[in-house]
């Protein structure tokens, strides 16, 4: 993937940067593999806001995709490479012998007449999805379950990967891209390769509109609201008493750096062999 730059003819192309979309090869998805979306505006169902700066964007159908890699032994061809409006990484469409089609998330390098398969046989290379138990240590892998059966959980976004580094007492250790070391159940499945789209963290929108076509609604800084609407509310202008010297924290009180929000005794601890912010050793 590559990314376009425009010349500064607007105040909108000066700072625009977008993907070339090059690797696409579809322009419609496959109309059997996608259900309609409820737009909720980031409403509940009593109507209540619970996710702000939510509402509006284009019309989107959601792409059912085959995390769980259900198809075992059986080989597939890569008929093409698509883009999803509600994921930042790509699909491939894939046709398995018996007629049967499925999206998956497209790694990189994946190409179109590529074939791919799912199992414990499967040979590790790019696309192909294992059990971790039978992949080799050092690969590079994505959509990786947490519980067998599952399906795919963890390294589904643009670019992300994750390193299988060790095997020990039925679990596999994978280094994830924050730096945590996580154990794994060996028999749980991952895809082989880094998820597509990699220069998606340098897109740059350019323009408000843009934003709104993907239903983002203006973010408001609380130091600008009013007390009651916020704790660093009030003040005269860009005050620095008023509303300004306050530690920054949510709506809710809730402060926004440096308070740990992870409970201190959850289930999963027990699986994390380093966090991702190991203190520096002297």
């Amino acid at each position: 993937m590559a990314l376009k730059t425009f010349r500064p003819l607007t105040p909108t192309s000066r700072f625009k940067i977008l993907p070339d979309f090059a690797e696409i090869t579809k322009d419609a998805p496959e109309k059997k593999l996608t259900e309609t979306i409820k737009r909720t505006g980031g409403r509940n169902n009593q109507g209540r806001i619970t996710m702000r700066h939510r509402g509006g964007g284009h019309k989107r159908r959601y792409r059912i995709i085959d995390f769980k890699r259900s198809k075992r032994g059986v080989v597939a061809e890569v008929l093409g490479i698509e883009y999803d409006p509600n994921r930042s990484a790509r699909l491939a469409l894939l046709q398995y012998t018996d007629g049967e089609k499925a999206y998956i998330l497209a790694p990189v390098g994946l190409q179109v007449g590529g074939k791919i398969s799912a199992g414990e046989s499967a040979d590790p290379s790019v696309g192909n999805a294992l059990p971790l138990k039978s992949i080799p240590l050092g690969s590079s892998i994505h959509n990786v379950e947490l519980t067998p059966g599952r399906g795919g959980q963890i390294i589904r976004s643009a670019g992300t990967v994750a390193i299988l580094a060790n095997r020990e007492g039925g679990f596999a250790l994978v280094k994830l891209a924050s730096g945590e070391i996580r154990k794994i159940n060996e028999n749980c499945y991952a895809t082989i390769g880094q998820i597509g789209n990699t220069d998606h963290m340098n897109v740059s929108a350019g323009k408000a509109g843009r934003s709104r076509w993907l239903g983002r609604r203006p973010h408001v800084r609380g130091m600008v609201m009013n007390p009651v609407d916020h704790p660093m509310g009030g003040g005269q202008g860009k005050s620095k008493g008023g509303g300004g010297r306050h530690h920054p924290m949510s709506p809710w009180g809730q402060l926004a750096k440096g308070f740990k929000t992870r409970r201190k005794h959850k289930p999963s601890d027990t699986f994390i062999v380093q966090r991702r912010k190991a203190k520096a050793k002297n």
